[in-house]
């Protein structure tokens, strides 16, 4: 990896957290942040004047991701554990259901009621059921966090058809953040992102994705591999090994070049399959929008002044890599004391009217 405009090596990062990446996506190696710009062959070029948040973290390519049954198994759980508050059961009654349910000590249990009774007083459950969509500015920023609890493939793809519905149709650059629970898009400028989500259609979602990952890096790395396979491109020839990064320069001028025989050009289909249903989950992806479209999954927008316990830890994912531990645990005593003087207002506001009626 190397500093754009100049010879500066900075480091080495796997060629897999290489292919997430999308220009002007920002990460962090060695403690400082970069920018990344574009990849030639095995070099990447970074930009080390960076002033925003990162959106890619340093383990992002280490990380299993959570499947789409098990996904789909938690968000059950919340909205079970909703349905508890909502009929106002008694603490007793509903730690007796956590312990019964997913076979947990008591403090874990105490953790689990704790954190998702305030959710549920400062805002909603969120669960496969119903998609909350919270919308708060921070720092002169606009963000849109999507609860969509559906694990990192499916959110991969979800975050990039959304990312570009709303460069194609608001025409703002927006940068996203991807964990198991859900993600996340920013932007400078104020932009609606209920309106692109209810763009998406399961009928031409692969459309969509295929023309978002077109340019995208994710698409060039695989079709190496797949025109290698084919024997397009040569890993040995006259009993010389093709350098890996040769290899890549060599696919860079192939994707060009069967881009203008054919869009549909079978090998170019190979690696777009490859990276929407083998390293993303397009089929998933594609039935948690027909649930959405026949009314099985709600959405619900809701705006605030600050994130919810719940999409604290989608948005705290693009701040970690750049924190100390300490300042970490700072920052979140402080955010959730901020959360339960939000919940103690909201609480006595409720009793007053409830008296008042």
């Amino acid at each position: 990896m190397k500093i754009a405009g100049t010879e500066e090596v900075v480091g080495k990062v796997d060629e897999s957290f290489l292919e997430r990446l999308k220009k002007s996506d920002v990460f962090v190696l060695g403690g400082d942040k970069y920018q990344f710009g574009h990849a030639k062959g095995m070099v990447a070029y970074v930009h080390s004047s960076v002033d925003r948040q990162p959106t890619i973290p340093s383990w992002f390519s280490e990380m299993l991701p959570l499947s789409f049954d098990l996904a789909m198994s938690i968000g059950k759980f919340r909205r079970l554990m909703e349905e508890k508050f909502n009929h106002n059961r008694s603490k007793a009654e509903i730690l007796e259901f956590i312990n019964g349910y997913l076979y947990v000590d008591s403090n874990a249990a105490e953790s689990i009621y704790d954190y998702f009774r305030e959710q549920f007083l400062f805002l909603e459950i969120p669960h496969d059921k119903k998609i909350l969509v919270e919308s708060y500015s921070e720092q002169g920023r606009h963000y849109a966090v999507f609860h969509t609890l559906f694990g990192r493939r499916v959110n991969d793809c979800l975050s990039r058809a959304v990312a570009f519905a709303i460069s194609r149709t608001q025409h703002h650059d927006v940068e996203v953040g991807i964990t198991d629970n859900g993600f996340f898009v920013g932007c400078p400028r104020a932009f609606n992102a209920m309106a692109a989500f209810k763009l998406l259609n399961s009928e031409k979602l692969s459309q969509v994705l295929s023309a978002a990952i077109e340019q995208s890096e994710i698409l060039r790395r695989r079709f190496r591999h797949c025109a290698a396979r084919s024997l397009m491109i040569l890993r040995e020839y006259l009993g010389h090994r093709k350098r890996v990064g040769r290899q890549q320069v060599s696919s860079q001028i192939l994707i060009n070049a069967v881009r203008r025989i054919s869009p549909d050009f079978c090998i170019l289909k190979e690696a777009r399959r490859e990276v929407l249903e083998d390293l993303m989950d397009l089929p998933s992806t594609s039935l948690v929008i027909k649930l959405i479209e026949d009314g099985k999954i709600k959405l619900k927008q809701v705006n605030g002044s600050m994130p919810s316990p719940f999409a604290f830890n989608i948005v705290l994912e693009s701040h970690t890599d750049m924190m100390r531990m300490e300042d970490k645990v700072e920052f979140l005593k402080r955010m959730h004391q901020k959360i339960l003087d939000r919940i103690g207002v909201r609480s006595r506001k409720e009793a007053a009217e409830a008296s008042a009626a």
